[in-house]
C-alpha cells in the first residue's frame, strides 16, 4: 500500500497560498482519477484507491502545516503502512516556481510541516517531492510569502509543475521511486 500526503493548511483562507502547493497536487490527482477525498480520520481528509492493483491512500492532513506528522503518523501506524511507501509532498522555497524535486530522505530546512512528519516518524528518510515556490523579494518575511498568493507571472509556472508532480506521484504507483527521479528531476 502507497500513501501519497499533500501538505498544506485546511479552509478556504489558505486554498490558494504557496504553502497549499502539496494540498494542489493532491486534489489534481485525485481529479484526474475521479476520486473524491471523502473519508475523514486521523486528523485529516483521505480516500483509499486502487491503480495497477495496489492500494493508494492520497491523504492531506487538516491539523494545519505545524503539525502534519500528527495526521500522517496514525494513518500509517492504522494501515501498517511502511516507511518506504510514504510520499510527502511540499513547497519549498529553495526551488523557483515551476519546479519540482524527489528526494529520499532529507532534513527538514525550515519547513515546519517537514519538521513535524521527522518528529512524529523518528526519521529523515521518507521519500519528498518539493515543489518549487521560490523566495520572499525585498523585506516580506517569509511567512508572508508562503501564505501569500502566487503573483499572475507566477501561476503558469506552478500550473505546471503541480502537473509534473501529479504526473510524477502516477508514475511512482507503477514504478521504481529511482525510476520516477530520474524522469521528473531532470525536467
Amino acid at each position: 500500500m502507497k500513501c501519497i500526503v499533500g501538505l498544506g493548511n485546511p479552509g478556504k483562507k489558505y486554498e490558494q497560498t504557496r504553502h497549499n502547493v502539496g494540498f494542489m497536487v493532491i486534489d489534481e490527482l485525485a481529479d484526474k482519477n475521479g476520486w473524491s477525498l471523502n473519508q475523514k480520520k486521523f486528523s485529516g481528509m483521505y480516500t483509499m484507491e486502487r491503480v495497477n492493483g495496489e492500494k493508494v491512500i492520497l491523504l492531506k492532513p487538516q491539523t494545519y502545516m505545524n503539525l502534519s506528522g500528527e495526521s500522517l503518523r496514525p494513518l500509517m501506524d492504522y494501515f501498517d503502512i511502511e516507511l518506504e511507501d510514504v510520499l510527502v509532498i511540499y513547497d519549498d522555497l529553495d526551488l523557483p516556481p515551476g519546479k519540482i524535486r524527489l528526494r529520499k530522505k532529507g532534513g527538514h530546512g525550515g519547513h515546519n510541516g517537514i519538521r513535524s512528519i521527522i518528529e512524529q516518524l523518528g526519521t529523515k528518510e521518507f521519500k519528498r517531492l518539493r515543489i518549487g515556490v521560490g523566495r520572499p523579494e525585498g523585506s516580506k518575511s517569509v511567512i508572508d510569502h508562503v501564505l501569500g498568493s502566487f503573483t499572475s507571472e507566477e501561476k503558469e509556472a506552478v500550473r505546471e509543475s503541480i502537473q509534473q508532480a501529479t504526473d510524477a506521484c502516477g508514475a511512482w504507483t507503477t514504478y521504481s521511486f529511482n525510476e520516477v527521479m530520474n524522469d521528473y528531476n531532470v525536467k
